[in-house]
């Protein structure tokens, strides 16, 4: 399986702009520019796309793990924050923050342990090896 994005820029990197597009039209020509990425302009950012993988991807993988143990996810949400520290050269964490609730049957602690082996084996995860990935889990 194979999934495609593209990014268009022109002009320099101050000054310039571009747009991204994804293969299911989910993002359709998204502004992208220096201001989206170092300041608050209005559009996209690589890091704030690669949060939303994030959580998307450790969202699903949860679930997985829980029906793998015989459990429904009830709610789940997650938040992901990316750290870009330009002086480090890169993105350097990413807080993943889990919040479940209406999940029968199942303890706090054998809910916790279920979300960090699924923060282990999220493919998201497994791609960003290296970086320092903290999660958080609180569950009612």
């Amino acid at each position: 399986m194979k999934r495609t994005a593209k990014a268009f820029w022109q002009g320099d990197l101050k000054s310039g702009s571009g747009h991204l597009s994804t293969q299911s039209g989910v993002l359709n020509e998204t502004q992208y520019s220096f201001n989206t990425r170092f300041a608050d302009g209005i559009g996209s950012n690589p890091e704030e796309l690669l949060a939303a993988a994030h959580a998307g991807c450790f969202t699903m993988a949860i679930t997985y793990a829980l029906s793998q143990q015989g459990y429904t996810a009830g709610e789940l949400s997650t938040n992901a924050a990316v750290t870009l520290d330009m002086a480090k050269g890169g993105i350097t964490r990413i807080d993943l923050e889990l919040q479940a609730s209406a999940i029968a049957g199942i303890s706090a602690e054998e809910f916790e342990k279920q979300a960090f082996l699924a923060k282990e084996n999220c493919v998201i995860s497994k791609a960003l090896a290296g970086i320092e990935i903290e999660l958080t889990v609180s569950y009612q």
